[in-house]
């Protein structure tokens, strides 16, 4: 058992962690640097300068932005500074509407928006906002978290910042628990029912998204293709059921459907896929409420320890850790204990580890319905006493190393591969 004083840092760090997100992430995130920046200045900018990392840019470029009907940083920028309140954090343009979206075309049209790549930001997620209007300024910095500010100005004044060597990098942060596989598992399976109880909100926001894709069309509607005609090929199986849901609320996030999803560790799509998999299979299981609370939580929990060593933003597709996640839930759920959960982590690491993100956009959908696939895969081999052994590619015998293994590579090795990445997407 998990003594008291760890569970409650555990469940501190989930609810940071896995919170709701309206949007895609990124460009909510300069959205929400751009407001803060504007409320300091206490008028509407005539310029607005912005420095963003490599990350922020490749996952902003793509995507919707809720209840607009565009794509980009533009229209995210106009919003942020026309209705944005950088109270509701990663909900900070929930109070878009259509007269508003109109303003945000103006905007555009008569506002310079200068935007700068910085190749050496000193975080993957570093979003840098100065706006000027009559003479005055204001600036605002987001770094290696969200909606977590390090730096406010007022015409040259710091109003607020970091205080030095506080910062990390994309580093886990000091004062978090330190995770482990075991811990993991065993705080999830163990920890009492009412102290997790709140995962079901997960469960709640994320199937809403589904529901709501699929009664529409947004992104490539994979999941609304697979309810109206995938089952002619793909039949009424469990494994069709999650990648239906799952896919459709990613089909609505980066659609720009204006829905909310349970994010984890900063991504909306990592959110859905560490917990629609996991619903999908548990009611198709008939799983007891009890079960289904305590595999979202091992599932979101798993995702939330590989992205502390992942870092929030890196060259590896966040679906191969969440989907990860998603497969030792999937693994309990089968009557798996710790051993098999491990398996299953070492079978998806073995298959999945050279997924490069290549930006935030609708295609998104496809690359989470391989990681769903992969998840049950994964778990159907783990229970059947089938597990990738330490003398194949980089899974090792431990499972905490083999975590390591492939976040080393996604935040070591595939560097330069980012870098090619954002550079075809942005001479295309």
């Amino acid at each position: 058992m998990i003594d008291k004083a760890t569970r409650e840092k555990i469940i501190s760090l989930i609810h940071r962690e896995v919170v709701p997100a309206l949007g895609c992430t990124e460009p909510i995130a300069v959205s929400l640097a751009v407001a803060k920046a504007t409320e300091l200045l206490g008028m509407q900018p005539e310029e607005i300068n912005l420095g963003l990392s490599g990350n922020i840019i490749k996952n902003a470029m793509g995507v919707g932005i809720p209840g607009t009907g565009m794509i980009g940083l533009p229209i995210a920028i106009a919003l942020g500074s026309l209705i944005g309140k950088s109270e509701y954090g990663l909900e900070v343009l929930k109070e878009v509407s259509p007269e508003a979206v109109e303003r945000g075309k103006a905007f555009i049209e008569s506002v310079p928006i200068n935007i700068k790549h910085l190749p050496d930001s000193p975080s993957n997620l570093h979003v840098d906002v100065e706006v000027r209007a009559q003479g005055h300024s204001a600036r605002a910095v987001i770094s290696r978290e969200h909606t977590l500010f390090v730096l406010l100005e007022k015409d040259d004044e710091v109003i607020f910042a970091e205080e030095e060597g506080s910062g990390n990098g994309d580093a886990q942060d000091a004062d978090d628990v330190q995770l482990n596989f075991r811990m993991v598992f065993d705080f999830a399976t163990t920890a009492p029912l009412e102290e997790i109880r709140f995962m079901k909100e997960a469960q709640r926001l994320n199937e809403e998204a589904a529901e709501f894709a699929l009664k529409g069309d947004y992104g490539h509607s994979l999941g609304a293709m697979i309810r109206n005609n995938g089952m002619k090929y793909m039949g009424d199986s469990t494994l069709a059921h999650m990648v239906e849901f799952t896919s459709a609320a990613c089909d609505a996030r980066m659609g720009g459907a204006t829905v909310p999803v349970m994010s984890n560790s900063g991504s909306g799509n990592q959110g859905i896929t560490a917990t629609l998999p996991v619903v999908v299979f548990a009611k198709d299981m008939n799983a007891s409420e009890e079960q289904m609370i305590r595999a979202l939580t091992l599932s979101h929990l798993t995702s939330v320890y590989i992205k502390q060593s992942l870092g929030r933003l890196s060259a590896l597709c966040g679906c191969v850790v969440a989907s990860t996640g998603a497969s030792t839930a999937i693994t309990w759920l089968m009557g798996g204990g710790y051993e098999d959960a491990c398996a299953a982590v070492k079978n998806m690491v073995a298959n999945l580890s050279g997924m490069l993100c290549d930006g935030a956009k609708p295609a998104c959908s496809m690359k989470i319905s391989s990681g769903v696939s992969t998840a049950l895969m994964s778990a159907m081999l783990a229970m059947n006493g089938r597990c990738v052994s330490s003398i194949e590619g980089i899974v090792s015998e431990d499972v905490d190393q083999t975590i390591h293994n492939l976040t080393l590579i996604g935040k070591e090795a595939m560097v330069e591969t980012d870098r090619q990445v954002l550079e075809i997407m942005t001479h295309k």
